[in-house]
């Protein structure tokens, strides 16, 4: 995908001009090129999370506690609310969008969805985007960390079993983790390969 094509999607995912988005786009098309996921990949992810997005807020799921983290086409859920019918629709609703590949579903359903860890889950998201940033034996933009309550979900690409190990290392090194969900693949996992395919959903164990 060219530079040109990429800019109507970095104006709409930044809240950016045509113009302001262009003087970034060639140090974030230079990054996604360097991205497992290339260039096509990284715009494909910023479109599936845009279209989520939309479609929650035309449904009334956008402000009531889902979030939705987008890598490689697989999408993670995650959040807490009171409505079964609402994680229902919010489930529907994200596995309707094409180009999804799987659904990992951690929304919690409880009578009282009310949170107060934010602050702290943004120290541990920092924080551990920092170690694996610094550490040269993983390519820390392959990565996205979602924390929420302090249970660290890590979503991305490896490129060897000994990577991955050293991110879930990292993890567990971070001050204020009470767990770790790893949604890692390898880069040569065969569910990489089938982007055609009706949309796995891989729920809690």
């Amino acid at each position: 995908m060219s530079v040109l094509a990429l800019l109507p999607l970095l104006a709409a995912a930044t809240g950016c001009t045509p113009v302001g988005a262009a003087v970034g786009a060639g140090a974030m098309v230079a990054t996604a090129a360097a991205e497992e996921r290339g260039v096509g990949g990284s715009a494909r992810d910023v479109r599936i999370s845009l279209e989520i997005i939309d479609r929650f807020d035309d449904e009334g799921v956008l402000f009531e506690g889902i979030g939705a983290t987008v890598f490689d086409g697989r999408v993670l859920l995650t959040g807490a609310v009171a409505d079964a019918d609402l994680h229902g629709k919010a489930l529907a609703l994200a596995g309707s969008v094409e180009g999804v590949r799987t659904i990992i579903d951690r929304v919690t359903v409880t009578p009282d969805p009310e949170g107060g860890t934010g602050p702290r889950d943004a120290l541990v998201t920092a924080e551990l985007r920092k170690a694996i940033m610094f550490d040269p034996e993983v390519l820390a933009i392959n990565y996205a960390i979602e924390v929420e309550d302090g249970i660290v979900h890590l979503l991305g690409i490896a490129q060897s079993e000994r990577e991955r190990r050293r991110v879930i290392a990292h993890a567990r090194g971070t001050d204020f983790v009470r767990g770790i969900e790893d949604h890692v693949l390898l880069k040569t996992d065969p569910r990489r390969s089938d982007p055609g395919a009706r949309p796995a959903r891989e729920v809690r164990p």
